[in-house]
């Protein structure tokens, strides 16, 4: 097994390496990362149902895709990464819990009742520590999750503080939970880094053989190369999602009501209806028309609403307005 050295800290960088991993590299690996603050969506997510528009844009929180499903996940430099990928035979043998319980054994051996929580969890006390997911390409598999440490949760739960009100879709959701630092639960303080030390020595206790694996300047250039064709693309990261439904209702003024509701297919709007009292059937398909075809994107839209001028037109409504409740 090779223990791949992981000190990248740019989401974009991390999850095209997830990737690349699996589909590049031939032995079995292992690998401990971490990402500056972001959001990371399962591949079968509604990503604006997922998060806090206005709290990770104002945060400067990244948002990206993983390809493997499963829940949205926070993650920020308190927040430990692990991954395997491993060369399978049978599918059949491949299971979640043989891919957390060297962690548990790490947790349990600094003292810590760490317990597996249905399929893809891990738990102390009850709270949730832990998220996992899994993809299997071809005969391999990868595996990774998060193991809160030092994460600020209260970044966490503002960043994932979604309204799915607002969404009518199939996408796969995320499971609200508790959760809690694993730093909470150590009788003897020690840093992050410490810890990623004790989860990489008992792999190696397990795996004898392994051996470490800087990467070299090809694997940067097809990592970097992954990031541009889709890992920072807002194509992957936001239009992805599979269609969905906006419908949302503003009340600006007591004589002024609009419902909004927009169809939305590969992140573009596909089709507009606008109801509501307090404008003219003209200012309604000027919107319409506007809207129709561009993607579902705060800056397109704004620049499509902003030539009507809007808080002209469509009942003294000012821009931002209207993008609050396209929003």
């Amino acid at each position: 097994m090779l223990f791949i050295k992981r000190v990248q800290t740019d989401p974009y960088f991390n999850l095209a390496a997830e990737e690349y991993l699996l589909k590049e590299f031939q032995e079995d690996t292992f690998s401990l990362w971490r990402n500056e603050r972001a959001v990371v969506i399962g591949k079968h997510q509604n990503t604006l149902a997922e998060i806090n528009p206005v709290f990770v844009k104002d945060a400067n929180i990244k948002v990206v895709r993983r390809f493997s499903g499963g829940g949205a996940v926070f993650h920020d430099l308190g927040n430990l990464n692990f991954t395997y990928t491993r060369t399978i035979s049978d599918r059949s043998l491949i299971y979640f819990r043989m891919f957390m319980e060297p962690l548990l054994e790490v947790l349990r051996n600094m003292g810590i009742d760490a317990r597996l929580d249905g399929k893809s969890d891990m738990t102390i006390t009850g709270k949730k520590f832990s998220g996992n997911a899994m993809h299997i390409w071809k005969n391999k598999v990868l595996h990774h999750g998060t193991l809160l440490f030092s994460s600020d949760l209260s970044d966490l739960r503002q960043a994932l503080q979604s309204d799915r009100s607002r969404f009518d879709d199939k996408a796969v959701k995320s499971r609200y939970t508790s959760v809690t630092n694993i730093i909470d639960h150590l009788k003897e303080p020690i840093d992050i880094r410490t810890f990623a030390e004790r989860i990489q020595q008992h792999m190696i206790s397990l795996y004898p053989g392994t051996h470490q694996y800087d990467w070299n300047e090809e694997d940067i250039r097809n990592i970097m190369s992954l990031i541009d064709k889709k890992y920072a693309k807002w194509e992957w990261n936001y239009g992805y999602s599979p269609k969905y439904k906006v419908h949302r209702v503003l009340r600006a003024r007591p004589e002024t009501t609009l419902e909004l509701i927009l169809h939305v297919q590969d992140g573009i709007i596909r089709d507009v209806r606008i109801l509501g009292n307090g404008f003219n059937e003209h200012d309604s398909e000027e919107i319409k028309q506007a809207l129709t075809g561009i993607a579902h994107r705060e800056e397109h839209i704004k620049k499509a609403l902003y030539s009507l001028l809007i808080h002209d037109n469509f009942a003294h409504l000012d821009l931002e307005e209207l993008l609050a409740c396209i929003f």
